[in-house]
């Protein structure tokens, strides 16, 4: 009985080793087939990635660097993205809708018909950013820096605005 132990340890750890058996990182399956729901991602350096149209609903990627990366039409409804660098990403047509952006780096971003519908962008920074077309209804946008950033055609019903101010 103790052999056939030691054989089968020794065949699963040959097989870790050699052959690479162990469970592929969330950050490798995510740029492999750009599927990662629920993922941790949290810290993960992706900047440049080319993550269009991938599914990372309810992802976490608190302080996660995006920056230029390409996110267009990528769902990240319910993201947790807090602190998050997405500096220059490129997030057209993307869902973020509920996700939590709180002092995320969005400067320079590309937001043009996104959906942040309930998102938590409180003390983000969104200068520079093209929010033309998005939806940002009920979005908490509480001192967040708007400078510079392009608005037209956004929609803000319900939003609290950077100085707490409630859009009709």
């Amino acid at each position: 009985m103790k052999s056939k132990i030691l054989v089968l340890s020794g065949a699963i750890a040959l097989c870790l080793l050699a052959f690479g058996c162990t469970r592929a990182k969330p950050e490798q399956q995510l740029l492999e087939n750009k599927q990662c729901p629920e993922c941790d991602l949290q810290g993960a350096e992706l900047s440049q990635a080319d993550l269009s149209q991938a599914d990372l609903t309810k992802a976490v990627l608190n302080t996660a660097v995006l920056s230029g990366a390409d996110l267009t039409l990528a769902n990240l409804s319910g993201a947790l993205l807090d602190s998050a660098d997405l500096s220059n990403a490129k997030l057209n047509d993307a869902n973020l809708s509920s996700a939590g952006l709180s002092t995320a780096n969005l400067s320079g971003a590309d937001l043009s018909g996104a959906n942040l519908s309930n998102a938590f962008l409180r003390n983000a920074d969104l200068s520079n950013a093209n929010l033309s077309g998005a939806d940002l209804s009920n979005a908490d946008l509480s001192g967040a820096n708007l400078q510079d950033a392009n608005l037209e055609g956004a929609t803000f019903k319900g939003a609290i605005m950077p100085d707490g101010s409630i859009r009709d």
